[in-house]
């Protein structure tokens, strides 16, 4: 078991001696993680909501429990990582892996200003690469694995483009972003509904089960179905096997929810009525890990293009951030 310690030696990016800062003291205790390589995705159904930014923070904060991580730029045609974390140029990035016959990934990553955390960015690719095809997608999801690291983070576009969801759905760990915004809530249901629904048809070849699926996807109301639970049950009734398979499948999805920006208790509520209707209308549990509070030392650290863990460490937005954290690794699975 790993164990919270009130104070921490953390790396600046401008000093290069120690620096002390006093974390709350609240005594964590975290769930060690396992012993391979986790890949966690941070998506969401809408831009602007902080995915990048919590990208960012979640990278250094794994990295002062001792952990290696790497962090993918995965947001195709809008990337930029590389700046959240402070890296200006890029000499490799994403798109290299994909058209010019690199075969070892490792040789993309870069490395930024705070230690045990490492880069593959992915300014300055292709204007082509939004339209990869299956089999670059599938080549780029098995180079991921190959990343010599603890932690692999991605940071996803908005929206629920196929590359976007098949990148969240390899995932151990899927994170799921929303903001108390109305338009945000309405695109993080529709997310994650898509991301089921997605699932569930790579989940089965058989071939009618398969089209009763993609027909569910494009909201044609078939036999009355007009959710992922009663499609379920409908494939269950048709394909008692192949039903309880899916299930099965279902059931040991890891998807964690995180509201971003809160300035009242009645916000971070969003996230447990997210979670209680997801359960009800998926028939499967999404996990509220946290929220982060809307904190001015946030937007002041973006400005200076430093993660708020460092440039604002006792700020409130930590502390929650901490929290999360615990909570995410609880979920992690060998």
């Amino acid at each position: 078991m790993a164990i919270f310690r009130r104070q921490w030696v953390l790396p600046t990016p401008t000093d290069s001696s120690p620096q002390t800062i006093n974390l709350p003291n609240r005594n964590l205790t975290l769930v060690q993680s396992a012993p391979s390589q986790i890949i966690w995705a941070v998506g969401g159904g809408k831009g602007g909501i902080g995915k990048t930014l919590l990208t960012s923070n979640l990278a250094i904060f794994l990295s002062w429990l001792h952990k290696k991580v790497i962090v993918v730029d995965l947001d195709l045609g809008g990337a930029n990582l590389h700046t959240s974390l402070g890296v200006t140029s890029s000499p490799h990035t994403v798109g290299d892996l994909l058209y010019k016959n690199i075969d070892n990934p490792n040789s993309l990553v870069q490395p930024t200003q705070y230690k045990n955390v490492s880069l593959i960015s992915g300014s300055n690719d292709p204007i082509n690469i939004t339209n990869m095809p299956p089999i670059q997608r599938s080549r780029l999801v098995r180079k991921l694995r190959e990343l010599d690291a603890d932690f692999i983070l991605l940071d996803l576009g908005a929206g629920t483009s196929v590359n976007t969801l098949e990148f969240f759905l390899l995932a151990d760990q899927k994170i799921v972003v929303v903001t108390p915004e109305p338009t945000s809530i309405e695109n993080a249901y529709r997310f994650i509904k898509t991301a089921f629904y997605r699932l569930m048809r790579n989940a089965t070849a058989t071939p009618y089960i398969r089209q009763l699926i993609e027909q569910t996807m494009e909201d044609k109301i078939i036999k009355g179905i007009s959710s992922p639970k009663e499609l379920i049950n409908e494939i269950a009734r048709l394909s008692p096997s192949e039903g309880e398979q899916l299930k099965k499948t279902m059931n040991e999805l890891s998807m964690s929810l995180i509201v971003n920006q809160v300035r009242a208790k009645a916000e971070a509520d969003i996230g447990k009525s997210i979670q209680i209707v997801s359960e009800r209308y998926f028939g499967a549990r999404v996990n509220y890990a946290g929220f982060l509070p809307y904190d001015n030392s946030v937007w002041q650290s973006i400005r200076k293009r430093v993660p708020f863990l460092i440039d604002s460490p006792n700020s409130m937005a930590v502390t929650h951030l901490e929290e999360t954290v615990r909570n995410l690794l609880k979920q992690n699975k060998p």
